[in-house]
């Protein structure tokens, strides 16, 4: 399969939302609804504004059939290293599992070779097992223990009690 990587443009917006929703947890939280929620188009424009974002996106025959957002971030540690982090990615499921991500995946490590980067890092769901063995799969290591806390309101911070006791 011939593919075409590019970064995003708002034109895609429609399609990168679909894309999000395209699987089991993006069904629970993405807006598929129209007119497109405008969270999503600032968002978008905040990442193409900033210079240590790219979304990334594949097209397959013209069709746009995945992304992924690539994020560079100077460390002071590591002897003032630069680390690519690599999230929202996402396949169109009836193309999953012939070898398109782990092209893609081998476009964006280059990618961020490019950019001078010492380390590519990612997070993924524990409630995606297939995600975990295709990383793994690329070389990528579980060598940390990584730790979310939501800060939207109305959202449950966690299970327990967050603050001190009175």
């Amino acid at each position: 399969m011939k593919l075409f990587y590019r970064e995003a443009e708002e034109k895609d917006l429609s399609s990168l939302v679909e894309l999000l929703a395209d699987d089991k947890l993006g069904k629970t939280r993405e807006d598929l609804s129209h007119p497109i929620n405008q969270g999503y188009l600032d968002a978008l424009r905040s990442i193409l504004r900033d210079s240590n974002n790219e979304l990334i996106v594949v097209e397959y025959e013209h069709q746009l059939i995945g992304m992924l957002q690539l994020t560079y971030i100077p460390y002071l540690s590591h002897i003032g290293s630069k680390r690519c982090l690599i999230e929202n990615v996402r396949i169109q499921s009836k193309f999953r599992g012939k070898g398109l991500g782990t092209d893609f995946f081998h476009w964006a490590i280059q990618r961020a070779k490019e950019k001078k980067c010492n380390m590519m890092q990612l997070t993924s769901d524990k409630q995606r097992p297939e995600a975990l063995s295709f990383y793994e799969s690329l070389g990528f290591v579980a060598s940390h223990e990584g730790f979310k806390l939501k800060l939207l309101p109305g959202l449950p911070l966690t299970t327990r009690h967050a603050g001190p006791s009175k």
